[in-house]
């Protein structure tokens, strides 16, 4: 089945599961977005009349069948595919009680609010697991659930800053434009999605052998200071705090952005072998050199050797770069932005961006799940939903509630 089937009964691997998604913004949602392509029937709870922070965050906006500006924002259809939205007023103990009994028929419930917030409401894990034991709960935070910060709102671009990442991002300070520089997404908040989804299904797997539910503590801090990998150990290791390094690697030359006669190629050279070719296309013989044959030494000897390979790279055009060296195996590409990336061979052929019927615009334009499965692949047949577009049905099959019952709620401001 392809992302734009219709499920069958059993379509998806997690098609037995209900999430109760109280998350917002990115990191969170981003989680529930990847259950729901995997499946499971995910309800997300929003404030009435606002949504989620991120309906706000456009333009752009997405355009109804008239060309005009709809309240759906590019952002937040970026992570809420898949999703049934309900509007509930948490404050009020009548949508406390509705968020309870909805948490007692689901297996897996997600928040990012600040620490000890859903306690005061009766909705803190230790007082739903009372109603369903084997409840999975995960909180995601900034900062997580300890330490002297746990009160403190986290957002991406700190986190980028106080993780370290920023300090290795971005041209050396010695170069034009040198400074640190955040990522061009939030790495964080999205990385910390991802995180917590490995957690989740961890926390199915235990509780398929024993019935236990368990709570998961997920920091965005945390997730970026553990995604900086062979730079935290080059660290760790070394005793020295790594550097800027532009768009160059800090462990493997030649590994960065090249000027060719039309534009800008990038190389990233893994290995001796993979060097060897590359002189040997490009009619040089750097590769011969004691200084530059192995990768420790055009490490230790990067200064001399990037300014001559910089000369005969910007002497043929990007095109020509790519056809010659592809086949060698030698890794090299473009710099394409979004609409080239989109529109490239390989990306059309993967299949990466869908097309989805939308109750405002007609259809609206999605980005894949990139998990591709023989078996129970990632299914898009819900799109983003408008706020508050499940609320009746999902009270209604969820809570049995009736039609006089829920108007009686939305007369209230409960729902």
């Amino acid at each position: 089945m392809n992302q734009t089937d219709e499920p069958h009964k059993s379509a998806g691997a997690l098609s037995h599961i209900r999430v109760l998604d109280m998350s917002r913004v990115l990191a969170g949602p981003w989680c529930s977005q990847i259950l729901a392509d995997l499946g499971a029937e995910v309800i997300k709870i929003e404030r009435p009349g606002t949504g989620d922070d991120t309906r706000g965050w456009g333009p752009p906006y997405l355009k109804d069948t008239a060309g005009h500006d709809t309240n759906e924002s590019a952002y937040f259809l970026g992570a809420n595919r898949g999703k049934k939205s309900v509007t509930l007023t948490l404050s009020r103990p009548e949508g406390q009680q509705i968020a309870r009994e909805l948490a007692k028929r689901c297996d897996i419930l997600l928040e990012n609010y600040k620490a000890g917030d859903l306690q005061r409401y009766g909705l803190g894990y230790e007082d739903l697991r009372t109603l369903n034991p084997g409840l999975i709960y995960c909180s995601i935070t900034g900062f997580g659930q300890t330490g002297p910060m746990r009160n403190v709102a986290g957002y991406d671009f700190i986190i980028q800053g106080m993780s370290g990442l920023m300090s290795i991002t971005g041209e050396r300070d010695d170069l034009p434009g040198g400074g640190p520089q955040k990522v061009g997404v939030a790495v964080a908040a999205i990385a910390t999605g991802m995180y917590s989804t490995v957690a989740v299904l961890a926390a199915l797997a235990h509780r398929a052998r024993t019935g236990e539910g368990q709570y998961i503590d997920m920091a965005q801090l945390d997730v970026q200071v553990a995604m900086l990998a062979n730079m935290n150990m080059n660290n760790l290791v070394s005793g020295r705090v790594p550097q800027r390094h532009g768009n160059a690697h800090a462990n493997i030359v030649p590994y960065q952005l090249f000027d060719a006669a039309d534009g800008q190629i990038v190389l990233a050279v893994g290995n001796d072998n993979q060097f060897a070719k590359l002189c040997e296309a490009a009619g040089c013989d750097f590769a011969n050199d004691p200084r530059f044959k192995k990768n420790a030494d055009r490490v230790r000897n990067r200064e001399l050797l990037i300014p001559m390979l910089a000369d005969v790279l910007r002497k043929r055009r990007v095109s020509e770069w790519v056809e010659m060296l592809e086949p060698l195996g030698v890794p090299v590409g473009p710099i394409n932005d979004l609409a080239q990336a989109f529109d490239h061979p390989q990306v059309r052929e993967r299949r990466m961006r869908i097309d989805l019927p939308h109750p405002l615009s007609g259809t609206v334009p999605l980005v894949a799940n990139p998990i591709k499965m023989s078996r129970t692949p990632p299914v898009a047949v819900r799109v983003p939903p408008t706020l508050g577009q499940h609320t009746a049905q999902v009270l209604r099959e969820h809570l049995a509630l009736s039609d006089a019952q829920i108007a009686e709620l939305q007369s209230q401001g409960v729902v």
